[in-house]
């Protein structure tokens, strides 16, 4: 059953917690900083920003293939760099040589040099350069500058992390309150990113996961009780098949860890659970403890974790 000190401090029946639920889900979650991590892509230019110097004087060349080939041959370092210019990380690549006329053999390049190299080997890369079309961005006054390019380029590629940022910045919301708890109970203890050997080598205490590679979100100790809180978080601001397939993974985790008295925390939020509602109570209505953020900023953890007596229905 329910723990309802919470519920009833707020007024809320039984038969209204699920609504309430619905009612107080945040629509985003958002900060300032989810946008770009302009942290990560400053070190990242920075760390190209000689060789993108270097590569800035082919611009406007009147024999680009001759001075590209004369520049790499002089600093062949430069052509590590190549790959970032098409938004690319990879260190080697193997390329198609001609599938239009069914040639599906593949030429090789590889940007990791670390010794000087030939003329022909420049050839070879600057077929690349020519295929690729940066050669482009160099001869028709496309760019003025290379590190400003990079930039732009670094910019959309961390732009396309922002769906990972979302399940970060919910762990780093939730953690906020976890941290608040552990600090006002001398009893209490936490880890994040908490598998099963990280658990066993802080509290000795043995842990089944349906997978053996599970790692929760956070896991809190009661070292008075030596009792274990187990808890997962997400937000989806919007709805798909994948929200029922958590419902599903969620219930059935729950009735593991039960087995094993082991309580399972799952705080989750956003208003892509409005498109997804009879799974998620049907999960709800099993789970012992499913909460969003409002109830986090309710204190209903303290009430669950940090105090010893509790009431039911």
């Amino acid at each position: 059953m329910r723990y309802i000190n919470f519920y009833k401090k707020e007024n809320i029946e039984q038969k209204d917690v699920f609504n309430y639920f619905l009612k107080t889900l945040k629509p985003s979650i958002m900060t300032y900083d989810y946008f770009l991590n302009w942290e990560k892509i400053n070190t990242f230019v920075l760390k190209y920003k000689i060789e993108l110097n270097l590569l800035n004087s082919l611009i406007n060349s009147e024999d680009i293939e001759t001075d590209f080939k004369e520049l790499i041959i002089k600093y062949p370092n430069l052509i590590e760099v190549l790959p970032v210019l098409l938004a690319v990380r990879d260190k080697e690549l193997n390329i198609i040589k001609d599938s239009k006329n069914k040639d599906l053999s593949y030429t090789n390049y590889n940007f990791n040099i670390t010794q000087k190299i030939t003329e022909e080997e420049a050839k070879h890369y600057f077929v690349f350069f020519k295929e690729t079309g940066l050669i482009n961005l160099f001869v028709n006054k496309k760019i003025k500058n290379l590190v400003d390019y990079v930039y732009g380029v670094e910019a959309g590629l961390d732009s396309n992390g922002r769906k990972n940022r979302t399940g970060k910045l919910m762990e780093n919301l939730v953690e906020i309150f976890i941290s608040e708890l552990i600090k006002n109970n001398k009893n209490l203890e936490y880890l994040s990113q908490a598998t099963a050997h990280k658990i066993k080598d802080k509290w000795n205490y043995v842990v089944e996961f349906d997978k053996s590679e599970r790692s929760f979100d956070f896991a809190i100790y009661n070292t008075s009780t030596k009792k274990i809180f187990l808890i997962e978080t997400n937000f989806y601001s919007g709805g798909g098949s994948k929200l029922k397939a958590v419902c599903g993974e969620f219930k059935k985790l729950f009735e593991t860890l039960k087995l094993q008295g082991i309580d399972f925390i799952w705080i989750t939020d956003g208003n892509g659970w409005n498109t997804t509602k009879k799974p998620l109570e049907e999960v709800f209505n099993q789970n012992e403890y499913i909460f969003n953020l409002k109830m986090l900023e309710k204190n209903i953890l303290k009430e669950i974790i940090g105090e010893q007596d509790r009431i039911f229905w």
